[in-house]
């Protein structure tokens, strides 16, 4: 290592400080998507961003999807993946299988690799504590749960303690039904209850676009006003559709600003969080 390379990382750590005090002692909440979590290398430099930014003050909650491995189990059961509005047709035993790989398999593999990093993490469920109470949505979609309340105690106690939450997105209701909870959704929920600084949703897209086909199109910043208009005109549509929703959901719940992050890249997470350059698509209340 020369002197130059030393200085090189002296004034990048130098340029984060501003940043690292905005964001000392703040919650800032991890949607974590089933898609972006495919590469293995990727998805251990998403492991040591959140440990970094523990390390530095943040109260990072992760909360994690896992769509691409119940597809999976679900095929080995025999049943077949079926989804309507971008949400996933979810029977009574499908139910119990979301709940057996999102809870089990998805939420304690990401605990453990965290740990073996060196972070102090403890993964829950939305059934945990009653974290997520749900309702049925519609008949259509089955055991898709409409979220009717949050219970955000069982984090906090864990944030007090020390520990990085992992909150896996199965939901319940007062009669002990279980539901599938969409994890964009449930993340914008918990960060608007929280009243969290920030909500981070790393996905596998480099974020909104003004033409989906062309990658230089990104849009780096829009206000709710803006990106409501962009719904109602048809400037997305498909998947983006929902994504944007709940990034509008989580501001109008709270949560200061949201940003879409493109996953695949490298420590992205860091990049918007302490660098002026930033990542992806950040979404705020206002133009401020």
């Amino acid at each position: 290592m020369t002197d130059i390379d030393n200085f090189k990382r002296a004034e990048v750590l130098t340029q984060a400080l501003p940043y690292i005090q905005k964001y000392y002692n703040k919650i800032v909440v991890v949607k974590y998507g089933g898609n972006a979590m495919l590469n293995e290398d990727l998805k251990r430099q998403v492991m040591d961003d959140i440990i970094l930014l523990g390390l530095i003050g943040v109260k990072v909650v992760v909360v994690h999807g896992g769509g691409p491995e119940i597809s999976e189990v679900l095929g080995k059961f025999g049943k077949e993946s079926v989804f309507i509005d971008g949400l996933r047709v979810t029977d009574r035993e499908s139910a119990e299988i979301v709940q057996m790989v999102l809870a089990g398999k998805v939420n304690k593999n990401l605990v453990n690799l965290l740990q073996t990093k060196g972070g102090n993490a403890i993964g829950i469920c939305g059934i945990d504590g009653r974290l997520i109470e749900a309702k049925r949505r519609d008949e259509v979609h089955g055991f898709v749960g409409e979220i009717t309340r949050v219970n955000v105690k069982p984090i906090i106690d864990l944030l007090q303690n020390g520990y990085i939450p992992v909150v896996s997105t199965v939901g319940c209701d007062k009669e002990g039904n279980i539901y599938n909870i969409n994890a964009d959704t449930a993340a914008a929920y918990i960060a608007g209850e929280m009243k969290a600084e920030r909500l981070m949703t790393l996905t596998d897209i480099a974020g909104v676009l003004r033409d989906v086909s062309d990658p230089s199109s990104l849009i780096k910043f829009m206000n709710v006003k803006e990106a409501k208009e962009m719904i109602r005109n048809g400037a997305v549509s498909g998947g983006m559709i929902p994504k944007i929703q709940c990034c509008i959901d989580a501001i109008e719940l709270g949560v200061k600003r949201v940003t879409i992050i493109d996953g695949r890249v490298p420590h992205s997470l860091l990049i918007e969080m302490l660098t002026d350059e930033g990542a992806g698509t950040m979404i705020a209340a206002n133009d401020e």
